[in-house]
């Protein structure tokens, strides 16, 4: 039984208690909502009409909300840094920790490498002569420096902000998550007096396939509410509250993804919206006659990038410093800002990642979306298989949130093995023939980063036991190998 004397030693004084329940919303919900809302919502329009799109968000918010109530169970059981990786561990041994860590952790670097061009991206849309000394082509499209600065500086920037320490990141995050709901507020009031309901005819295009192309982008988008377990021990809120939190995050972002597709189709016709540049933005400022409105749309998305952005450095970060602590990684992820309790190299390795990758152009942005799925979902569907795992391996675990009610063991279950199932069918769309198989730019960066985590994987000493104390067997296992050496 997780007792409250191991909740407060696991990692006791690395970590300091210092964001607040709205802080830790506020990090999940942003998360979610970065630029893909600019960038995409044109194109789940054409493929698959208002309707379509709006199908395929219930879907996958109803999907993602299985996994939410899975993680929230499970945060608040171990509610300690790293969130997966503490779970898979338990549940499942060293190895396969290593591997899901390792899939999310890619998922959280394709991300932030998507908005670390999305910023230069919006920027220019508001600064159109930003575009400057033209260097080179990727895969046909110019890099210009001063665009790729703008990128590469925001990434140091954000870097630098969470190095200081996550109450000051968090501070940051509440504020921009602000404005962005107040300008998603605006855009629904201006469709209500301004919007047309014929704009949205036709509304279902593509049939089924329409739904599913758009379907296939959910994990990309919605993955981010499982960063509040990362940050588990620097939330001043209850392990009950926290599970909640991760649930509330995903309803919440649900809402808002179906509110934009349905205001971007009021906001203009259909044969429009898919000639925009920026449909969101451009909608607005259609209907409303004047580009500032497409602009403060602009400026909205500008916000929802620097908050996922944030949001990912803080869950990546802490998550290759829970790894680095088991020693599945190098020590070097592990240290630890003397004075400012931030993992201060794990976010260094995260800040070059994302610093480099403007340089790559606008193509990046199509490939870190792709590269990112495959990886998000396996992770989130080994998060609910290990969820059944300890339900009937440790069912005495004290669950503060706890999925259905004590005693009725059905509920859990049936929500865990709708989790494992729809996560796995998602997981299948990226085969080879189906709606979301990937470009080879795309392949080429998933391979690169499963073939550097299965040398990690391969390194780990073979059997060692799941369960409680797992962590502190691999540490003793590997202490013993370095002796032998």
């Amino acid at each position: 039984m997780t007792t409250t004397m191991e909740q407060q030693t696991h990692h006791a004084g690395e970590f300091k208690r210092s964001v607040s329940k709205a802080g830790i919303f506020f990090l999940g919900f942003g998360s979610m909502i970065g630029f893909g809302w600019i960038v995409l919502t044109g194109g789940w329009i054409e493929d698959a009409g208002a309707g379509g799109a709006i199908i395929a968000f219930l879907i996958g918010g109803a999907i993602m909300a299985l996994v939410g109530l899975v993680y929230g169970e499970l945060a608040s059981a171990l509610p300690f840094a790293g969130g997966e990786h503490n779970y898979l561990m338990r549940g499942m041994g060293p190895r396969m920790a290593l591997i899901g860590s390792w899939g999310i952790i890619g998922g959280y670097i394709t991300v932030s490498m998507f908005q670390s061009v999305a910023v230069p991206r919006a920027a220019t849309y508001l600064f159109p002569q930003l575009q400057q000394i033209p260097m080179y082509e990727v895969a046909g499209e110019p890099v210009f420096l001063t665009w790729a600065l703008i990128g590469a500086v925001t990434s140091v920037l954000l870097t630098w902000l969470n190095i200081r320490g996550i109450k000051n990141s968090s501070l940051f995050q509440n504020s921009v998550v602000m404005f962005l709901i107040i300008v998603a507020l605006v855009m629904a009031v201006a469709t209500v007096f301004g919007g047309k309901v014929e704009n949205v005819e036709p509304f279902f295009t593509g049939g089924s396939v329409g739904i599913v192309a758009v379907l296939v982008v959910v994990p990309f988008l919605f993955i981010g509410f499982d960063v509040i377990p990362q940050s588990a021990e620097e939330a001043n809120v209850s392990p009950r509250a926290l599970g909640k939190l991760i649930v509330l995050s995903v309803v919440m972002a649900t809402i808002f993804y179906m509110l934009i597709v349905t205001t971007t189709s009021l906001a203009a016709p259909t044969s429009e919206i898919i000639n925009f540049d920026l449909a969101t933005g451009d909608a607005l400022a259609y209907m409303l006659g004047h580009a500032f409105w497409g602009k403060l749309v602009i400026a909205g998305g500008l916000a929802g990038v620097v908050t996922t952005w944030n949001a990912f450095m803080i869950g990546a970060s802490r998550l290759l410093w829970a790894m680095a602590k088991s020693g599945m990684i190098p020590a070097w992820f592990g240290v630890m800002h003397p004075k400012n309790a931030t993992p201060v190299n794990a976010l260094l390795f995260v800040g070059v990642l994302t610093t480099v990758a403007p340089f790559f152009g606008l193509a990046m942005l199509d490939w870190a979306v792709e590269a990112g799925g495959p990886s998000i979902v396996l992770t989130y569907m080994m998060v609910a298989i290990v969820f059944l795992v300890l339900r009937r391996r440790e069912p005495g675990l004290d669950r503060p949130m706890r999925v259905g009610r004590p005693g009725n063991e059905w509920t859990g279950r049936i929500v865990g093995v709708l989790a494992v199932v729809s996560t796995a069918g998602m997981l299948v769309l990226y085969l080879p023939g189906l709606p979301a198989f990937m470009a080879p730019e795309s392949w080429l960066i998933l391979a690169g980063w499963w073939i550097l985590g299965m040398l990690f994987v391969l390194k780990l000493p073979s059997g060692i036991k799941a369960g409680p104390g797992a962590e502190e067997r691999l540490l003793a296992a590997l202490a013993s190998r370095r002796q032998k050496s």
